[in-house]
């Protein structure tokens, strides 16, 4: 990892990768970089009826992604500046794969292709996950709007899609250190113990990029 640190904090929703990316950032002293969500003008219609409002949606995600990274490389890689985002633009792929109808998802990855060539890629990932009760409890603590409607099925397969993805990442991209945190029974939030104990292993693995 000799080029300048550019880490992504991914897992299912309702994990905490906000939450934690905030707290590497502040801790390195690295710029955030936070997905936009609840701007996304078809999220509300998309839990209620995803067949009929998946495409739109992941398309809006798309868009906005690619915009954020494009700047990210030439405001801050570029210069030198450290980057913690929270998320990975390769999430796209794995909810477009879930929420879009066959004949979509070839259209969908044909553009996701064609935007992700060139885009700067994270070369440290931090993947937290958790159960589905886990996951549950928290979307329901921060009581965003937008996720009132998400069904236990559908996080449940989503979860399940997300730890699938990152052991065939893991193979694909052998180059890319994965950092894993299994957050159930880790509350970094509220404990200095464990969000401690979180950083000091995100950073060995920095210190170990850094002298290879």
């Amino acid at each position: 990892m000799g080029e300048v640190p550019f880490i992504a904090v991914e897992g299912p929703i309702g994990v905490g990768k906000t939450s934690f990316a905030m707290k590497l950032a502040a801790h390195f002293q690295f710029h955030i970089l936070k997905e936009i969500v609840e701007e996304n003008p078809f999220l509300n219609n998309f839990y209620d009826n995803i067949d009929e409002w998946s495409f739109q949606t992941e398309m809006f995600f798309l868009c906005n992604r690619y915009k954020q990274l494009e700047d990210i490389e030439k405001y801050f890689l570029h210069r030198g500046k450290s980057v913690i985002a929270d998320y990975h633009i390769v999430k796209n792929r794995i909810f477009a794969k879930r929420t879009l109808k066959e004949t979509q998802f070839i259209k969908y990855e044909q553009i996701y292709d064609i935007l992700t060539t060139d885009l700067p890629q994270p070369n440290l990932i931090v993947y937290l996950d958790a159960r589905l009760d886990t996951l549950i409890h928290q979307i329901r603590s921060r009581n965003r709007g937008i996720e009132h409607n998400i069904q236990s099925s559908y996080l449940e397969q989503l979860s399940k899609d997300y730890q699938e993805f990152m052991g065939q990442f893991e193979v694909l991209h052998p180059s890319i250190p994965i950092v894993r945190f299994n957050v159930d029974d880790l509350d970094f939030i509220n404990n200095q113990k464990d969000l401690d104990f979180m950083i000091n292993k995100v950073n060995k693995h920095l210190q170990q990029g850094r002298s290879s």
